[in-house]
């Protein structure tokens, strides 16, 4: 059997993957040119997103690495899919990978870190986000996933005589490790009762269109807990409640950039994932999945806000508040239907810029105490007044309108879909969020020290990045259901 390629479909992850492999090359004959490197890492970005950009004008969806009709049954399978939901996935990644490779500028300018392996292990990263919403069967969804995740492990540890950023690296390991295993597990079951990898066909036969091999009489009870198990190994990629404890002090142990990208790239791969697995593969078993993905949400959220009420250190308090917003993008697939997919992406989409802004300003900062940031707001008005705005819309209160309408468009989903306990402690968790948002953001404003802010240009530019997105979707939050609704 001979598959044909189409390239362009794959064009996105293929021109990252070039250019991981033309920065290590540019480090072993060029070594310590951080500006060549950085530039060459965001050319391969920028192609990648105008490969996005010429798919989502094409026609519509396009695919490759597809089994052939004739083997195939009534009609061709494939691997790798380029629809509306890879394209808004990509985009997203993409966007968010500018404004982390801006912010792995400035902090490589401190020295101690290998630019070329930092580059590399990026880009690598960035493959398989880029992959993993494309991926229509098992073993490219894991695969994709844990190109993911493993790099992220060395960029944790590149800051070298660092204990923090080696626990912290060992801990995520061993994290991921374990969940991977768990996902394993489940999708292991999951192929041996229904004999396929393909997400099309898992659909067929967990919905009963199609009978499950040496079970014609419907599906055994071990599917339980085969989509138990691969939820669960989602659960730690979004660290959903009750894998979420690692969260904090990766977090803080990782340099900023990489934290920004766990918060962001990371959490979007994870969320693709399961959302394709969930919807594509099992949807004829939301019976058994949205029950728990309810559950699951309201713990999660109302953990991470819980326990972002004690935090004194920023980069500990943004973990925990990451770890609520997926409780909030969690939220909507406790309802069936692909209205409630849509707003779980439209808050991803919204909820990326406002965090990426976040992190930028602590890069800034450079400075993790909470009462650091007294008087940042007359410091350095056009920071102190960015982190504000972004502050502001991760609570939903105006005039951050981008948060809530995020909010909204979750709340209505909910209580449309008849989750009405779930909306309710949604509610609830808004409110405790309100009140160490609103700490952060009035000490922005309070008299404080006049010392110095750190200034690297780069820091500067992907805090304007950012800004700009969390700027324009409080303008127009239409944009991003517009987007969403393309799935």
């Amino acid at each position: 059997m001979i598959q044909q390629i189409d390239y362009f479909v794959i064009a996105p992850p293929l021109a990252l993957a070039l250019s991981a492999a033309l920065v290590l090359l540019l480090d072993a004959f060029l070594p310590a040119r951080p500006v060549l490197s950085g530039g060459l890492a965001l050319a391969g970005i920028a192609v990648a997103a105008g490969f996005v950009v010429a798919q989502a004008a094409g026609t519509g969806p396009r695919s490759t690495f597809c089994v052939p009709q004739r083997l195939g049954g009534t009609a061709a399978t494939c691997s790798f899919v380029a629809d509306g939901f890879t394209l808004i996935f990509a985009g997203l990644v993409l966007v968010a990978a500018a404004v982390v490779v801006l912010m792995s500028m400035a902090e490589l300018a401190g020295g101690g870190i290998p630019i070329g392996e930092w580059y590399f292990l990026l880009l690598c990263t960035l493959v398989g986000s880029v992959t993993l919403p494309a991926s229509r069967d098992l073993i490219m969804l894991v695969v994709a996933l844990e190109l993911v995740s493993l790099p992220v492990f060395a960029l944790t540890a590149l800051k070298r005589y660092d204990g923090r950023a080696s626990e912290a690296a060992v801990k995520l390991f061993v994290v991921s490790v374990v969940s991977t295993a768990i996902m394993l597990f489940g999708v292991s079951l999951l192929y041996g009762i229904s004999g396929t990898v393909y997400l099309s066909r898992l659909s067929g036969v967990f919905s009963g269109q199609v009978a499950a091999p040496g079970a014609p009489e419907g599906l055994p009870a071990v599917v339980t807990v085969g989509v138990v198990l691969v939820v669960a190994g989602f659960a730690f990629k979004i660290a959903a409640v009750p894998f979420h404890s690692w969260a904090a002090d990766v977090y803080q142990g990782a340099p900023l950039p990489v934290a920004a990208l766990l918060s962001v790239i990371s959490k979007a791969s994870g969320f693709a994932g399961l959302i394709l697995v969930l919807v594509a593969a099992l949807g004829g078993q939301a019976d058994t999945w949205a029950p728990i993905a309810g559950i699951v949400a309201a713990l999660t959220m109302t953990a991470g806000n819980l326990l972002a009420l004690r935090q004194r250190n920023v980069v500990r308090l943004l973990a925990w508040s990451s770890v609520a917003q997926s409780g909030y993008i969690l939220a909507p697939l406790a309802v069936t239907g692909m209205a409630a997919v849509r707003s779980s992406i439209a808050y991803l989409v919204i909820y990326a810029a406002m965090n990426l802004g976040a992190f930028t300003v602590v890069m800034l900062v450079s400075k993790t105490g909470l009462d650091d940031y007294r008087g940042l707001a007359f410091r350095r008005p056009a920071a102190g007044l960015a982190l504000a705005f972004c502050l502001i819309c991760l609570a939903g209160l105006p005039p951050g309108l981008a948060g809530l309408f995020a909010k909204v468009f979750v709340f209505r989903e909910i209580v449309a879909g008849g989750a009405g306990w779930l909306a309710l402690v949604m509610a609830v968790n808004t409110v405790i969020g309100l009140y160490y948002y609103a700490v952060w953001a009035a000490r922005l404003f309070a008299p404080g020290s006049r010392a110095p802010l750190s200034r690297p240009a780069t820091a500067w530019y992907a805090m304007g990045v950012a800004l700009v997105a969390a700027v324009l979707f409080s303008l127009a939050p239409q944009l991003v259901l517009d987007m969403a609704s393309l799935t």
